[in-house]
């Protein structure tokens, strides 16, 4: 039993010299505070009441256990007023996990950002391909770019994240450019493992299309396409938080201007609402007002590209 709880009932009954007292002002039955009072002699090693049908009186045993008693009552007040004056500072270990590409083009400058502004606060990122589990894991958010979320999961929307189709100009000049989404078909296309590995979503004003692509190197991680791409190897569907940056220098080219690929949802996933920790509501809401200015996501850059051409 809870030792607080049984040391509160035994110097209520003590000051109130009533058990029936103490039930009706501690709003519990009067069994509950007898088993509590037992608790706290069998805890104490000693009886620590006398107790007639008339009145309640200590023993000697009871009176040092009484001062005892509130002196460990007035510690644990004291706990938890200073609990309370913490509780909505960010502070302590919180556990990040995402993919390769948007760790490295797009989270960790946020996350820098966000330990400069929270600095009682300490990040463990952990870059996977994979959906971990993250009651198993002791993940505290994960950062997924997906349509296809987990039900049993609490997720936060933090943004979208659009894609583009490129290549590199030499692949292009060898190969030639597709001007429709069926001539995908003809080029060696690098695939994703878990988004589009045979089939390409394309729209355009409001038409869907699914086109098939195949290739000769397909891979679990956008990144590893990304460099793939950029020795020539093909054509990738990559993030504009990826592509961007490189179709502004030029060394890619983005392709079927008037087709725009699905765009993914990026949500900040997590197990509970239960007694979220401060870093972690301050995590979901520093990400999703950084992911809202046009300054810190990169896909700004790609639209910015799209209304150029």
């Amino acid at each position: 039993m809870d030792r607080i709880t049984a040391a509160k009932v035994f110097v209520n009954v003590a000051e109130r010299a009533s058990m029936t007292a103490t039930a009706e002002a501690l709003d519990m039955s009067r069994a509950m505070v007898t088993r509590y009072l037992a608790h706290m002699e069998t805890w104490a090693g000693a009886r620590l009441l006398h107790r007639t049908t008339r009145r309640i009186s200590l023993t000697s045993a009871g009176e040092q256990t009484l001062s005892r008693c509130r002196q460990m009552l007035e510690v644990a007040e004291q706990m938890q007023v200073a609990v309370d004056a913490q509780a909505d500072v960010p502070q302590g270990l919180l556990r990040l996990t995402c993919a390769q590409s948007i760790a490295q083009d797009v989270l960790a400058a946020a996350v820098a950002d966000f330990l400069r502004r929270h600095p009682q606060t300490a990040i463990d990122l952990h870059i996977s391909d994979r959906t971990v589990n993250l009651v198993e894991e002791r993940i505290d958010l994960a950062i997924r770019i997906t349509n296809d979320l987990d039900p049993n999961l609490i997720a936060r929307p933090l943004g979208s994240c659009g894609s583009v189709v490129c290549a590199t100009p030499a692949y292009l000049a060898e190969h030639g450019t597709p001007r429709a989404p069926q001539e995908l078909a003809l080029h060696n296309c690098l695939t994703y493992s878990y988004f589009g590995k045979s089939l390409w979503q394309l729209e355009h004003k409001g038409r869907q299309i699914a086109v098939p692509v195949g290739g000769n190197l397909s891979a679990n991680e956008s990144s590893v396409l990304l460099t793939a791409v950029l020795e020539g190897a093909g054509i990738a569907m990559q993030p504009e938080y990826s592509a961007a940056p490189l179709i502004a220098s030029g060394r890619l080219v983005a392709l079927l201007p008037d087709w725009r690929p699905q765009t993914m949802g990026v949500y900040g996933v997590y197990s509970s609402r239960r007694q979220m920790p401060a870093a972690l509501r301050a995590m979901l809401d520093f990400l999703a007002a950084r992911f809202a200015d046009a300054r810190y996501w990169p896909p700004a850059a790609a639209a910015t590209l799209r209304k150029k051409r």
